[in-house]
């Protein structure tokens, strides 16, 4: 198991150290000066050179990599073009959103793929297999955009029963908190419960035709103690590496759904700075988003192995 553990922390930090340099190497490659863009008109020779040699932009690249990097190990991402601030700050104060926002439409998620699934594969070919798996295209295909837009028409402007978007933290106010996060996490939670529930069916029915399961229902035991001690308990694993993905993917930032909800995820913060060509920031958050991106696929990973001891040889 130790071997295990260190391979995979092993390909998680090389994995890392390619991410820091592609986007190193592609953000420099964006036509622009990011400092003039910063001063807007405001521009002045000596301010621009000033802040040219404080930001290290007056280096050669490889330099300003090494530069970066070694800085990037210690915790400082550098400072904000636009507001002046450290990138590590600003980053902070975005990450309980983003870890609320995560943690809310991968919980709605689950709930509608667990049991969504198990119905539809245990009533395979039956009507209501056939309504999930219209349910879980209709989810896939249907614009996360168009259906939060179409939440806060129906549920906030119509029915008045929920605000339309901003984020209140949940430390300040947890009902309120909570009643913000609703509609953003139902608009990327039936996302993330259609392409769940896909593979909830899936691997139920592997586990289903397994050869274990078959000499279960010969001896004559219940259809439901089968299926929970049975096909079940198997079945997880499958589902349990789907499910990391998408938490990785959700802690990336839904940069669709929190711009439409006004959240002020990490996802909308590097949004911004594309927009403010923010060179820092835009480095800063997306390789934050990378090292949570591959910080859980690890724990996935050794998850895996500890549920399935077949991955650790």
């Amino acid at each position: 198991m130790t071997r295990f553990v260190l391979l995979r922390v092993g390909q998680t930090l090389i994995a890392l150290l390619g991410v820091s340099v592609v986007v190193f190497s592609l953000i420099h490659l964006v036509p622009g000066d990011p400092i003039r863009a910063a001063l807007g008109t405001r521009f002045d020779q000596e301010i621009y050179d000033a802040l040219r040699a404080r930001s290290g932009l007056d280096q050669p690249l490889l330099a300003q990599f090494v530069d970066w990097l070694g800085r990037a190990l210690t915790g400082d991402l550098g400072v904000s073009f636009r507001s002046g601030r450290t990138i590590t700050t600003e980053l902070g104060d975005r990450l309980p959103a983003t870890l609320l926002l995560a943690g809310g439409s991968l919980l709605i998620g689950l709930l509608i793929a667990i049991p969504l699934g198990i119905v539809s594969a245990v009533r395979q070919g039956k009507p209501v297999d056939y309504a999930a798996s219209t349910l879980s295209q209709v989810g896939v295909s249907v614009p996360d955009f168009w259906f939060g837009i179409l939440l806060i028409l129906l549920v906030s402007r119509t029915l008045g029963w929920l605000p339309p978007g901003g984020y209140v933290p949940f430390t300040d106010d947890p009902v309120e908190s909570l009643r913000r996060l609703l509609l953003p996490a139902l608009t990327a939670g039936v996302v993330t419960g259609s392409i769940l529930t896909r593979f909830v069916r899936s691997s139920v029915l592997g586990a289903m035709q397994a050869e274990h399961v078959r000499l279960a229902r010969a001896k004559g035991m219940p259809e439901r103690y089968v299926l929970r001690h049975h096909v079940l308990r198997n079945a997880w694993i499958p589902v349990v590496t789907i499910t990391g993905l998408q938490l990785a993917t959700l802690l990336g930032g839904i940069v669709v759904v929190e711009v439409v909800f006004s959240w002020p995820g990490i996802g909308r913060y590097a949004l911004d700075a594309v927009n403010g060509r923010d060179y820092p920031a835009l480095q800063g958050s997306v390789l934050v988003i990378a090292a949570g991106f591959l910080l859980v696929n690890l724990l996935v990973d050794l998850l895996y192995g500890k549920l399935d001891p077949r991955i650790r040889s």
